[in-house]
C-alpha cells in the first residue's frame, strides 16, 4: 500500500531552521535544547502533524497489518461488545488490533492516537467524532483510513458507522409521552457528546408536546449506584416526576433497584427507561424499557468498512466520505 508521505524530521527541521539532530535531541529530551527552540519545535510539530515513527524506517511504506482502536472505556459493556465485533472481523483478515482507551478525555485520545500512529498502523477505528486540533492534523497527515463509530448525526472526518442518537432519544421520549407520562426527567452521566445528543432528542420531543424538559446530570461515570443517587436527587428536586429517561441502562437499572429499596412501585409510581439494551435489563423484574442499539454489529461493520478502504487504497482509489446508519429499536418492557 502506498501510504501518504508523513512529515519527517527534516520537514520539522526545515520549518524551524535547525538541524535534524536538534529535532532528534528535542524528541528524546526537550531539555537538551534551549527554551526558545523548544517552543518553535513544539509549534512546528503541531503545525505539521508530525508523528514520531517507532517502526523501522524500511517499513514506513509497508503494511503493518495492525489497526488502532480507540474507545473511551474498556470496562463499559457497550464498548466491550463493539470491540468483540471488530475483532470478529479483523482476526479472520489477519489484522492485529491495538487497543487504547482515553477515559472520555480528548487530550488523552490525542496522546494515544499519536502513539498508535508512531507504530505505522494501517487504519484507525475511533469512538468519537470530536477531536483536538492536533489530533485532526495528525489524522490528515497520516493519510490512513479512519472510521468513527457510534453516531451518525455528528460531522465526521471519514466514514461514520452507528446510529442517530438524537432520533433514538426522541423516539423513546415520544414512546413515554404516548403512554401518558408528562413529567419526564432526563438523567445524564459523563456528559460526553453522545449524552448531549440524546438530551437534544429528549428535549425536542418534550417541547413538541408542550412539556417542560428537565435534565439532572453529573460528570461522574455511570454505575448502578449513580443511578440510585440520581433518582433520589430527582425525587428531592422534582417530586412531581412520574418518569425518568436515563442516558444508559446502568443508570436505569440502578434507579429501579433504588425504587424497590424505597418501596416505589415501577411503573405505577415511577416509569423508568434506559438506553442500549443490556442483558441485565431484560432479566430484571420489571423488565426494562430501553433503546436497543447494535453495538456488536457496529464493530463488525466498522471493521469491514476499514478493510474495504484499505483495499481501495491498495488499488489507488479515493476514499469517499459516507455514513452507515445501522439504526436502533425501541423495546417497551414492564418498567413503563
Amino acid at each position: 500500500m502506498n501510504k501518504k508521505r508523513r512529515p519527517n524530521l527534516q520537514d520539522v527541521a526545515d520549518l524551524v531552521g535547525v538541524t535534524k539532530m536538534t529535532v532528534s535531541r528535542f524528541l528524546r529530551d526537550p531539555q537538551q535544547v534551549s527554551i526558545p527552540v523548544q517552543k518553535k519545535l513544539e509549534q512546528a510539530i503541531n503545525h505539521l502533524g508530525y508523528i514520531n515513527n517507532r517502526a523501522p524506517s524500511m517499513l514506513s511504506n509497508a503494511k503493518s497489518q495492525a489497526i488502532g482502536v480507540l474507545v473511551p472505556s474498556l470496562t463499559n459493556q457497550v464498548f466491550a461488545e463493539v470491540i468483540r465485533g471488530i475483532e470478529s472481523i479483523t482476526d479472520s483478515a489477519n489484522y492485529q488490533t491495538m487497543l487504547a482507551h482515553y477515559s472520555y478525555c480528548p487530550n488523552q485520545e490525542e496522546k494515544h492516537i499519536a502513539s498508535l500512529l508512531s507504530y505505522n498502523i494501517d487504519g484507525l477505528l475511533l469512538s468519537d467524532m470530536q477531536h483536538t486540533p492536533r489530533t485532526l492534523q495528525m489524522l490528515k497527515a497520516s493519510g490512513i483510513p479512519v472510521i468513527e463509530m457510534m453516531d451518525t448525526r455528528s460531522s465526521h472526518a471519514g466514514i461514520a458507522v452507528g446510529f442517530d442518537n438524537v432520533l433514538a432519544a426522541y423516539d423513546m421520549t415520544e414512546t413515554l409521552i404516548d403512554k401518558g407520562y408528562s413529567q419526564i426527567v432526563y438523567l445524564a452521566a459523563r456528559l460526553d457528546k453522545r449524552t448531549e445528543l440524546k438530551y437534544q432528542g429528549y428535549q425536542k420531543a418534550m417541547l413538541k408536546n408542550c412539556l417542560n424538559p428537565i435534565q439532572i446530570s453529573t460528570q461522574t461515570a455511570s454505575s448502578f449506584s449513580l443511578g440510585a443517587q440520581l433518582l433520589q436527587q430527582t425525587l428531592d428536586t422534582h417530586p412531581q416526576t412520574n418518569a425518568i429517561f436515563c442516558t444508559n441502562d446502568d443508570l436505569a437499572v440502578g434507579a429501579i433497584f433504588e425504587c424497590q429499596r424505597q418501596g416505589i412501585k415501577v411503573p405505577d409510581n415511577m416509569a423508568i427507561a434506559g438506553f442500549h439494551g443490556h442483558d441485565i435489563g431484560q432479566v430484571l423484574v420489571p423488565t426494562l424499557t430501553t433503546v436497543i442499539t447494535p453495538r456488536e454489529a457496529i464493530g463488525q461493520t466498522a471493521a469491514k468498512a476499514l478493510l474495504a478502504q484499505l483495499n481501495l487504497k491498495d488499488n489507488n482509489h479515493d476514499i469517499v466520505q459516507s455514513t452507515i446508519d445501522l439504526g436502533f429499536s425501541i423495546h417497551v418492557g414492564e418498567s413503563t
